[in-house]
């Protein structure tokens, strides 16, 4: 089985490992004789320059988690990190300051920007890190172009320190203390302010120039299954949504779509889905996001959804708008859990469960 997956960062990285365990491809050794195979299409709308270095969140996340490298509190970022690197430069009062490179993290942003400055593709360079991993799932960002997440707010400040100064800025000119609504780059909104300056909408800069990879096409229009993970359906999945051509290949893939809702009971578990959701105006609820995505069968996306116990439409009809539904639990508590959560959408989508060889 050819499983494509559209994947944010820690939720995503989570999913990856229930769909790897399902599939038993949890060693180098299974893998090497394994019909099986995973691709995994990663948002790269948190992407930023910082310090003069690249920095991928939702693919380092991926990786480090499926190389059994990540910092298992945090959910992100390495294991066992040091921070001298970063305290030396807040000792230099070097901007930004809040934004904290770790030493083991900054490797991987240096290795990745001293390839890109060579040539080589943001594919490649993914490919090439991941040797050092072993995720056993293949990382494919969505574009190799540049195709940011800003967030349009008002107030905070526009030098963000990302690189990004030509981002846009609805309403406003460059004066950092104008009142009015303008963009600020996702980082800065999610780390500076921690998501505390309320979003009005949200905007992809380099959208308009960005194209999805051959490998990313070719994932999509060659699996078996596409499964969207339960990730921030704004600003993951809908950042690479933003991507044109990726809602076309969607549409047009002989594969099943199936999501995973991210909300459970009316609320999400981490992060701020509910708030960018809010943003946009969708409810927080899994009945809503799954007609944001839409059904295939008419303008959307979606063949089948799963949600959480509780959270089917209460007319019993097994369906939204076209979509069906079906209830699974949907906690990602470890990743035989999530393994079941990615049974159910195989299922879901009229296709044989591969048998599982560690039970």
């Amino acid at each position: 089985m050819k499983i494509c997956v559209l994947a944010g960062g820690v939720g995503g990285a989570r999913f990856l490992l229930g769909a790897r365990r399902l599939l038993g491809l949890d060693t180098e050794s299974a893998r090497a004789g394994s019909p099986h195979r995973i691709d995994a299409v990663v948002n790269v709308g948190d992407d930023a320059w910082m310090h003069g270095v690249r920095i991928c969140p939702d693919l380092d996340t991926c990786m480090y988690t499926l190389g059994g490298g990540i910092d298992p509190e945090r959910g992100w970022g390495h294991a066992g990190e040091t921070w001298n690197c970063r305290d030396e430069l807040a000792a230099y009062g070097v901007q930004p300051d809040w934004f904290g490179l770790g030493d083991k993290d900054l490797a991987t942003h240096l290795v990745r920007t001293q390839m890109l400055d060579a040539g080589y593709r943001l594919t490649h360079v993914t490919e090439a890190l991941s040797t050092r991993w072993s995720p056993g799932v293949r990382l494919l960002p969505v574009t190799d172009d540049r195709c940011e997440t800003h967030v349009v707010v008002t107030g905070g400040t526009a030098d963000d320190g990302t690189g990004a100064g030509d981002a846009a800025t609805p309403g406003d000119g460059p004066d950092a203390d104008a009142p009015g609504p303008r963009a600020i780059h996702f980082q800065e909104w999610w780390v500076k302010h921690r998501a505390q300056l309320t979003p009005s909408g949200f905007v992809q800069v380099g959208a308009d120039a960005a194209t999805p990879t051959p490998e990313t096409l070719e994932a999509i229009e060659t699996a078996d299954l596409v499964v969207v993970a339960p990730s921030n359906p704004v600003v993951s999945v809908g950042a690479i949504l933003a991507v044109p051509g990726i809602r076309a290949a969607l549409r047009s893939t002989p594969a099943p779509v199936v999501g995973l809702s991210p909300v459970i009971g009316g609320a999400v578990l981490r992060g701020m889905a509910d708030t960018c959701l809010t943003a946009i105006g969708v409810e927080t609820s899994a009945t809503a996001v799954a007609r944001h995505y839409g059904a295939r069968s008419g303008t959307g996306l979606l063949d089948g959804w799963l949600v959480a116990p509780g959270d089917a439409p209460a007319d019993g009809s097994g369906a939204v708008d076209g979509v069906a539904i079906r209830e699974v639990p949907l906690l990602m508590t470890d990743p035989d859990a999530t393994a079941d959560m990615v049974a159910a959408a195989i299922d879901l989508a009229g296709l044989e469960v591969p048998a599982r060889t560690d039970r």
